[in-house]
């Protein structure tokens, strides 16, 4: 069924995505989906969550703190990238409740990665706040939203080279 939101998406665009529309390409009923979503909202963040799994669940592991965050940033552009800005508008309006699950999964990615660094005595754990730990993902989202572009390589790179880094490393 979440394939079938996002060939929906593709096809409408989410403002004019409906469940009718969704539960007709899906070869179901609208009261079934209505049954695990209730509204077209929480339909699309299922999805998204759906999509998006493999960026949080399968980490990058390169044995630098640095690599590791600039390969989940290029993962997050990438994908933010294939979403169209209808989608990305539409959910912002319509399911800003969602914005703490989103920083949450995000927020224990970088919990991980930075566990890893500190392992390693690439970050001091004593350093890394909830704020600290989110800052470069933080930034690739104003980045994405605000900005309205996917960051080049370097704007990624100064994010965590002058941001980030010189918040987590050991002094």
């Amino acid at each position: 069924m979440l394939d079938a939101v996002w060939d929906e998406l593709a096809e409408t665009g989410y403002a004019r995505l409906t469940m009718e529309g969704v539960a007709a390409r899906a070869n179901t009923g609208k009261q079934v989906l209505y049954r695990r979503w209730p509204s077209r909202a929480h339909l699309v963040l299922a999805a998204v969550r759906h999509r998006w799994s493999s960026i949080v669940d399968d980490l990058p592991d390169t044995g630098s703190l640095r690599e590791d965050v600039l390969s989940l940033m290029r993962r997050m552009a990438d994908r933010f990238e294939r979403m169209s800005p209808d989608l990305v508008h539409g959910l912002l309006a319509e399911a800003g409740q969602a914005a703490p699950e989103i920083r949450e999964r995000m927020g224990g990615a970088m919990d991980t990665l930075l566990t890893r660094a500190a392992e390693r005595g690439e970050a001091d754990p004593s350093r890394i706040t909830p704020r600290v730990a989110t800052v470069a993902i933080d930034l690739l989202r104003h980045e994405l939203f605000i900005v309205g572009a996917r960051p080049t390589d370097e704007t990624m790179a100064t994010i965590v080279d002058e941001v980030f880094l010189p918040l987590v490393r050991k002094t």
